[in-house]
């Protein structure tokens, strides 16, 4: 099995939505972060590719026929390139809503990895931090202004080199027409996935209780 489909976007765009979305499709399993918490095979890869050691991209992702989310969005360039016939799929959602979500969630586990006393958080907090706190927003996640530029400025990127015919530009909120549209699949007979709200990502993650369902 190769990658089908290379999510493009960002975390917090609907990313967790947007992967049972595309198992429900046919397109899976699919690789999301949560992947990387929850399959110890994974996050040697993940460490060493912070590391600026570039994984073996077929290993990485062997069994999976879609990838969504960090850290694997990280390497969107790559991955397209590597798998040159996947379609590309960009989520996307307004900039503010995708800030506040990012900083009500991720964002709070992208500081310095010492502020972690166990071994085994400390080093996925180390990968995290490097991978996207560093390389994608230069250290600088808790300021607004900043952060929207890198996540625009990542969108139109995306945008300018992916291939028109390839490309998805996709809001969960659209629902199944386009995304089914651009896979070529039927479209299901069941409401589209909502699912990881920040309430939701704090319960699995931190164990805080879940209280509402703003998805993402």
């Amino acid at each position: 099995m190769v990658l089908q489909v290379v999510g493009a976007g960002f975390g917090r765009t609907g990313t967790n939505s947007l992967k049972l979305a595309l198992e429900q499709l046919g397109f899976g399993p699919c690789h999301h972060m949560f992947e990387v918490r929850e399959n110890p095979t994974q996050f040697p890869f993940w460490q060493a590719a912070a590391r600026g050691e570039i994984p073996d991209w077929d290993e990485v992702f062997a069994g999976y026929a879609a990838q969504v989310d960090w850290p694997g969005a990280r390497y969107w360039r790559e991955l397209a390139a590597h798998f040159p016939d996947a379609k590309v799929i960009l989520s996307v959602r307004p900039a503010d809503a995708w800030f506040d979500s990012f900083q009500a969630t991720i964002g709070r586990f992208l500081g310095p990895p010492d502020a972690h006393s166990d071994a085994d958080r400390r080093a996925r907090a180390a990968m995290t931090h490097e991978l996207i706190g560093q390389q994608i927003f230069g250290g600088i996640i808790d300021d607004r202004a900043h952060a929207i530029r890198v996540f625009r400025e990542h969108n139109a990127e995306v945008q300018r080199t992916i291939a028109p015919d390839r490309l998805l530009t996709f809001q969960a909120s659209d629902g199944w027409q386009p995304l089914c549209d651009f896979l070529g699949v039927a479209v299901p007979d069941t409401p589209f996935p909502h699912a990881n709200s920040t309430e939701a990502f704090r319960a699995r993650v931190v164990g805080e209780p879940e209280k509402t369902a703003e998805p993402r």
